[in-house]
């Protein structure tokens, strides 16, 4: 595995010091070394800083980038991987600040990536774990989606399957991927940046899920992305949602694929029952997305 190890970890984070430090401390627990592990702190106003520079003195691979203004996940994402792939980082690693690896978990990724190609001879795109709430079922907000032919290469000895599209929760991205398809987009700050850009890193070939590396998503609750969750708490985030995948959608599917969107949209609402206030300005997030043009930068 010594070939392997020029390995990134990327790790957005905002105000969750504590759980970023359990981070920390499971990505010093590797197995595989880590070349660097790069903390991207979207600004924030806790004890981050003070906390991440100390920790660096103790693991002299963690590099601190902290960015002038929050600007989303989406841009500490761009900014994380764009950093890495300068530095040279063969694969990237990438995850969220609340989610914990177990030892293993980068490893596996490496090595399912590895020996996928050499039988196959097929490049993954990406490759991502088996993400677990706090209770040890599966995460449903980090549910990778299959292609149509996931089964192809499933053997009793190896469980992996083909998928086109996950979150950004412990996904290993390899160097050229990054260099053929570019960079997350920064503008849609948060929501759909994962999937957006894991479809298009698939456009070469699909990426691998890997049960077998495990990560423990430490959120509040455990729920899918469904609209209608919607409250007027997480309304922000919904609407940023709804905005981002309508301008994928146009991109990708021209104005049909948008319509299809905005139905499974409103059927979701009226279902879970939210209120026409809320449903008002998802439509109107959604109609934003129409002409909503985001740049896609190359490296």
């Amino acid at each position: 595995m010594t070939e392997l190890t020029n390995t990134t970890a990327v790790i957005v984070t905002y105000n969750r010091s504590a759980k970023l430090m359990k981070v920390l401390d499971a990505l010093e627990r590797q197995s595989v070394p880590l070349e660097m592990i790069l903390v991207v702190d979207n600004a924030s106003t806790d004890d981050t800083r003070t906390l991440v520079e100390a920790r660096a003195m103790e693991m002299p691979n963690i590099r601190y980038l902290r960015l002038p203004k929050n600007i989303g996940g989406a841009g500490g994402f761009h900014e994380g991987i764009k950093e890495a792939y300068a530095q040279g980082a063969r694969y990237i690693w990438v995850s969220d600040d609340d989610a914990y690896p177990e030892p293993d978990a980068i490893g596996k990724l490496l090595a399912a990536s590895a020996e996928f190609e050499q039988r196959h001879r097929w490049r993954p795109s990406f490759a991502c774990s088996r993400v677990e709430w706090t209770d040890g079922s599966l995460c449903e907000m980090n549910t990778p989606r299959p292609v149509w032919d996931w089964p192809r290469f499933l053997r009793p000895e190896k469980a992996w399957a083909l998928v086109d599209s996950c979150s950004f929760v412990s996904v290993l991205i390899p160097r050229w991927a990054v260099k053929e398809h570019g960079l997350p987009i920064s503008d849609y700050f948060i929501w759909f940046d994962d999937a957006e850009y894991t479809r298009r890193l698939s456009r070469s070939y699909p990426g691998i899920f890997c049960p077998e590396s495990r990560v423990i998503h430490d959120t509040p609750d455990n729920r899918g992305v469904n609209f209608g969750l919607i409250t007027h708490k997480s309304l922000w985030k919904f609407k940023y949602g709804a905005r981002n995948e309508t301008s994928f959608r146009r991109r990708e599917q021209g104005l049909a694929g948008v319509l299809i969107f905005a139905h499974g949209v409103y059927r979701q609402m009226k279902q879970g029952g939210v209120s026409w206030k809320l449903r008002w300005q998802i439509f109107g997030a959604i109609l934003r997305g129409l002409v909503f043009r985001p740049k896609i930068e190359h490296v």
